[in-house]
């Protein structure tokens, strides 16, 4: 879907991507990653043409993204940032309807859009579509920065460290719903972050960048037990990898099924990382598991995150 073939950008003299070359297939949720000055933020700019790269090519629907028109390229990728930049004077759904109503669409299906995407993104919308962006807390207002992106269905949803402002539990929160949404719709995400625990939470395929430079590309589970070099053992976390690793799987793929045990359950959906936790906090060796409608399911073993760990 798109493609960087041996791209360069520099500003003022100084180079910002290096002779980049990526292939970001359709339905993958890529995260670009890496320190201040890695390039990654340029690199998402100039998928919609935000910012212009000096060399190479980048193709969209294998069409060179100079063939599109700025405006028209940017309606068929929604964006969203940190800052949001919802119009504080419009209220909630005119700030959701800006590009449709650019783009003429008739007021009872900008109407039924908007109602649709606060749905998805678990706002009340007899409740949230007449409020101003004051009236939210950040982590509403992120949404509907999110819902605006998505307004009319791009192809391609940009994300340029759209949560780093929120804090630890909305951030949580809307991470997961980025997963429910990638999971539902099918879209391309490419999202931008320099937290590492939300790259491996959120990618299907992760990019490290250092100075302009990709110095490994592969899935989380790759990047942890198959490092290209010392940095990328050391962003990851040389000290926790093992931790991270229990992060990418859910107690469901260890459950000793059809054992018992006592205390409260453990949703099968939890990750092996929270696992951990609750056996610590527990202070025990045994978690009874239950599944999405609260069956029993099995057990899970601390030896069992113990060696998967190891």
């Amino acid at each position: 879907m798109i493609e960087f073939q041996h791209v360069h950008k520099s500003f003022g003299g100084a180079a910002a991507v290096q002779d980049l070359s990526l292939k970001i297939p359709k339905g993958e949720f890529t995260v670009l990653i890496g320190g201040s000055g890695s390039g990654k933020s340029t690199t998402l700019k100039m998928i919609n043409r935000l910012v212009e790269h000096d060399s190479g090519r980048i193709l969209f629907q294998g069409e060179e993204i100079r063939s599109f028109k700025p405006e028209d390229i940017r309606r068929r990728m929604g964006y969203a940032i940190q800052s949001i930049g919802l119009f504080p004077h419009w209220t909630v759904e005119k700030n959701i309807a800006t590009v449709p109503e650019l783009l003429g669409w008739p007021a009872a299906r900008i109407r039924d859009r908007v109602t649709e995407l606060l749905e998805l993104l678990d706002l009340a919308p007899a409740t949230y579509r007449s409020r101003y962006p004051h009236q939210l807390s950040g982590g509403q207002q992120q949404r509907v920065g999110v819902a605006r992106a998505l307004a009319v269905d791009p192809e391609v949803l940009l994300m340029d460290e759209p949560f780093g402002a929120l804090d630890p539990v909305t951030r949580s929160t809307l991470q997961k719903e980025m997963l429910r949404i990638h999971k539902t719709s099918g879209k391309t995400i490419v999202l931008v972050t320099h937290d590492i625990d939300e790259a491996l939470s959120l990618a299907t395929r992760i990019v490290l960048l250092q100075d302009g430079q990709i110095v490994q590309a592969g899935s989380p589970t790759e990047l942890l037990t198959h490092p290209a070099n010392d940095f990328v053992t050391d962003f990851v976390g040389r000290s926790d990898i093992g931790i991270k690793l229990l992060g990418l799987a859910t107690v469901a793929s260890h459950t000793r099924r059809g054992e018992t045990a006592t205390g409260d359950a453990l949703p099968a959906h939890t990750s092996l990382r929270e696992a951990l936790s609750t056996f610590v906090a527990r202070a025990c060796d045994r978690l009874p598991v239950v599944d999405e409608h609260g069956q029993a399911l099995g057990v899970l073993h601390f030896a069992d995150l113990w060696h998967r760990a190891a």
